[in-house]
């Protein structure tokens, strides 16, 4: 029987576990935090000392955006694995979130900017010369998703010995912009006569007509890369190469890359293969 000196009111109990009092109806009414006792006649609800961990559990679950249902199954988990998981899941997706608004954030700059000139891309017509490569080849959730390649990709060229020679790079395989299961390879330019065991793969590239986009800064800009290409190819009455084999691919060369600068001193060669 719950010694009922110790209980607190509602408000008592709101204050001091800064849940509001609709909010601690509404996980009564939902079964999350049930009051010790309820008033038989006047139906006022009181709380035990006791239920102050669970609130502040609460609170903290709903403020990283856990629903009612998911807040009441992880409360029962406390203490197992399931609720690391829980958490370690939702961590991976706020990161996620965060990285989709910072990429609506720098389109909101891109937007407010259009019709100003910007220095930090610049498009010029070359000629890229034949190359061969190493690369790896795979299917990643997005192209954010890159850097899992590379992860797999490093150790395997170590434990085969092979030397680049070059700026590091990816190839996209797909015949339209998908926004899941992205086929890509990531490569690095190697001397001719290279050999390796799979999962790599020498690929020879023969010299090709592109347009480059010269990116200076975060990878976000990459996508405004490409359309700053696309007025050019209009503008000077180009055709994108589309013989359909590998040379025909759009890519990248990673000039500067994470792991030697900063986010705004990184430096990309996005380029276009026309004919």
């Amino acid at each position: 029987m719950v010694e009922t000196t110790k209980l607190m009111t509602i408000g008592e109990f709101s204050s001091l576990t800064r849940l509001s009092v609709r909010m601690l109806r509404h996980y009564d009414t939902h079964g999350v935090l049930v009051p010790a006792d309820v008033d038989a006649w006047t139906g006022y609800r009181r709380y035990s000392p006791e239920q102050l961990r669970d609130a502040a559990d609460i609170r903290n679950l709903r403020d990283v955006g856990f629903g009612v249902s998911a807040i009441s199954a992880l409360l029962a988990a406390r203490g197992t694995s399931a609720w690391a998981s829980a958490l370690e899941l939702q961590r991976q997706t706020l990161v996620a979130e965060q990285r989709a608004a910072q990429t609506r954030l720098a389109l909101i700059t891109t937007l407010l900017s259009q019709g100003e000139p910007s220095m930090s891309i610049t498009v010029e017509r070359t000629t890229v010369p034949a190359q061969t490569l190493v690369a790896l080849h795979g299917v990643v959730p997005t192209y954010s998703d890159e850097g899992q390649l590379w992860q797999q990709f490093f150790p395997l060229l170590q434990a085969q010995g092979i030397t680049p020679i070059g700026p590091c790079g990816v190839i996209e395989h797909c015949e339209e912009y998908t926004e899941h299961d992205v086929e890509l390879s990531v490569f690095f330019p190697v001397a001719p006569g290279t050999t390796t065991t799979a999962p790599l793969q020498v690929l020879e590239l023969p010299e090709r007509d592109c347009l480059v986009a010269h990116v200076a800064g975060p990878y976000d800009q990459i996508t405004t890369a490409h359309d700053r290409i696309n007025s050019r190819l209009v503008a000077d009455g180009l055709a994108l190469r589309s013989d359909g084999t590998l040379a025909a691919k759009p890519f990248n060369h990673y000039l500067v890359t994470p792991d030697q600068a900063a986010p705004e001193d990184l430096v990309t060669d996005v380029f276009q293969p026309i004919c």
